[in-house]
């Protein structure tokens, strides 16, 4: 982290959860949030009126997240190249597109390992001088450590690698986020679903980018650290928008059938596996530049050996994360990688890698529950379709 000066500081630790305190941590306990530690950082789990209020509240007007917890690193030119040189050098580490970006234009991919496992999820944003490169904050240092280790060793080597720890990262997400954002910075309204642009708020430079991980429509907003409070606290006064924490975005994120690292995505998981193939594009599979690439193209053409689904329960019980998954006669399928209650369907829900050969809509299969075998069936992903906005 820096100080004013642009100085190296300590992080500050909140003594109470052991997690580095956001630059919103003090309007979160002041708003009664539930502060706990995820990912090493202070976060509000939930605030007085609950998990469920707040995850309803997104889904129908706005819910307000504090995302700084997520690693935002710039990649820059070094000498005379150029951004398009950045661009082919970050596809030695990726399966995505990335040489195709033009400035103001996001893009989601992956960092995968030689074994073709999942490193990591991330977006990729371009600008006119540099890439920049959001993460997830528990595998931030380790994909500084693989980034460093393909450029030399070093932050200057073939790029110049910056952890903007100076910035502090919001999310505004929900069918009344753009009415409430474009208040303050109309030309928010105009930005498509995963493009970028560098918007004023109150006078204050952001970096406004419309995307999220709710399947609702919504913004990031990049802010310097010193200014983070008073945006979100100019967003918050809006009638619409709620503060959310943790549990509403895990929920809402479950009903939009989004992976999560450390879930869904692992380095013992493929794209392939995990239904991102789309993410990987023909070119990309044709270059097999990236690590990992033999297999996870292989598993694109022929079909990986379990693939990721949706799983309905047939009553009201939760199915948790790590219950094993089986058939009616007892034979073991697979396992439930996140699992909850979905406020919006009003059911319990939950996702799972199964076997490829059971892993068809409707296949009736049976969770390891608390009180025994609980009766579900594979169901399609998402249980709550997505809301991304797109010019027609």
């Amino acid at each position: 982290m820096t100080d004013a000066n642009g100085g190296v500081r300590e992080p500050d630790i909140d003594p109470d959860t052991g997690g580095i305190r956001t630059p919103l941590f003090d309007l979160h306990t002041e708003l009664g949030g539930r502060m706990v530690n995820f990912g090493g950082h202070a976060l509000p789990m939930r605030y007085g009126d609950g998990t469920v209020a707040e995850h309803r509240a997104t889904r129908t007007a706005a819910g307000l997240f504090d995302v700084s917890h997520m690693g935002i690193i710039e990649l820059h030119p070094a000498g005379n190249d150029e951004v398009g040189d950045v661009a082919a050098w970050l596809e030695g580490c990726v399966p995505g597109a990335v040489t195709s970006l033009v400035p103001g234009r996001m893009r989601y991919t992956l960092f995968t390992t030689a074994a073709g496992g999942v490193l990591d999820d991330l977006i990729v944003s371009c600008h006119a001088d540099r890439l920049r490169i959001v993460v997830n904050a528990v595998r931030t240092e380790a994909d500084l450590s693989m980034l460093r280790a393909v450029n030399g060793g070093d932050d200057d080597g073939d790029v110049r690698l910056e952890v903007r720890a100076d910035l502090a990262l919001i999310a505004l997400q929900g069918p009344a986020a753009v009415d409430v954002l474009a208040r303050w910075a109309p030309a928010a309204a105009e930005l498509a679903f995963m493009t970028t642009a560098a918007l004023p708020i109150e006078g204050v430079e952001c970096e406004v980018s419309r995307c999220g991980y709710t399947g609702e429509d919504g913004f990031e907003i990049a802010i310097p650290a010193g200014e983070a409070a008073h945006i979100a606290r100019l967003l918050l006064d809006a009638d619409e928008v709620v503060p959310a924490g943790l549990g509403a975005r895990d929920t809402l994120r479950l009903e939009a059938g989004l992976p999560l690292v450390g879930h869904e995505l692992t380095e013992t998981t493929t794209p392939a596996e995990a239904g991102l193939g789309w993410s990987i594009p023909k070119r990309r599979r044709a270059e097999a530049s990236y690590p990992g690439a033999e297999i996870i193209t292989a598993q694109l053409a022929g079909g990986p050996p379990r693939l990721r689904v949706g799983v309905a329960a047939e009553g009201r019980r939760p199915i948790r994360d790590g219950a094993a998954l089986s058939t009616s006669d007892g034979t073991s399928v697979g396992m439930v990688t996140s699992g909850g209650f979905g406020p919006t369907v009003e059911a319990p829900i939950a996702m799972a890698y199964v076997a490829a050969e059971h892993s068809a809509d409707g296949t009736e299969l049976q969770a390891e529950g608390r009180k025994g075998a609980e009766p579900c069936r594979v169901a399609p992903l998402p249980f709550v379709g997505h809301r991304y906005w797109r010019p027609s």
